[in-house]
């Protein structure tokens, strides 16, 4: 199953398009080689928001376990192609660490799926989530994955897989990896050739 295919083809049809947008308006640079003084502010930046981001980047909320997690979870839902890179390579893990504690709404979710995640696995398998082989991984990622088909026992595990891949998703195609995965170009400049021939000879102007 190409999983990266599936999203761009429903539309982002699952996304919240609240939660798009804000995606697209929150700074996800999570780990700056440098942090800029304060009195830097980023282009149309306000002071204030600046120190906010800051401030929210230097909290941590996950656990490192719980990162452990997350990376392999948003590359099974957003795997490397020969087109573009994993999840992971456009860094959604620390995407979604940003975005839980810039939307705190998502947090006891996240947190609450993480670890039912590793309870089934613990039931099924013996093994924490990261621990299972990657064959279990997606065998417990398919009773979930599918809202449709998914029994009704599952449905705290739905209900964080729809969380997760959303957040991958917005994670992904608002980066710069993933604009160039859908070949999006934004604004193109249009280059004036002349009133068109067709136009012209309407109006008798062809030999003008």
């Amino acid at each position: 199953m190409n999983r990266r295919d599936s999203l761009k083809a429903i539309g982002f049809g699952t996304l919240s398009a609240g939660l798009l947008l804000e995606a697209c308006k929150t700074d996800t640079k999570k780990t700056p080689e440098k942090a800029a003084p304060a009195t830097e502010a980023a282009a149309g930046r306000q002071p204030f928001e600046v120190e906010r981001d800051k401030k929210l980047n230097a909290d941590k909320f996950f656990t490192e376990a719980e990162m452990a997690t997350i990376t392999v979870l948003v590359d099974i839902i957003i795997p490397k192609d020969e087109k573009s890179g994993s999840a992971t390579d456009a860094k959604v893990p620390d995407f979604i660490e940003f975005i839980v504690k810039d939307m705190p709404q998502h947090q006891t979710p996240l947190r609450g799926g993480l670890r039912w995640l590793d309870l089934q696995c613990l039931n099924r398998f013996g093994k924490t989530f990261t621990d299972s082989s990657h064959a279990q991984q997606i065998e417990l990622v398919d009773l979930i994955a599918y809202p449709n088909k998914a029994k009704p026992e599952m449905a705290q595990g739905v209900a964080f897989f729809n969380r997760m891949r959303d957040l991958t998703a917005s994670g992904f195609f608002t980066s710069e990896m993933g604009v160039k995965d859908i070949g999006y170009a934004g604004n193109q400049p249009t280059k004036w050739t002349g009133v068109p021939a067709d136009i012209l000879k309407h109006y008798g102007m062809e030999n003008v």
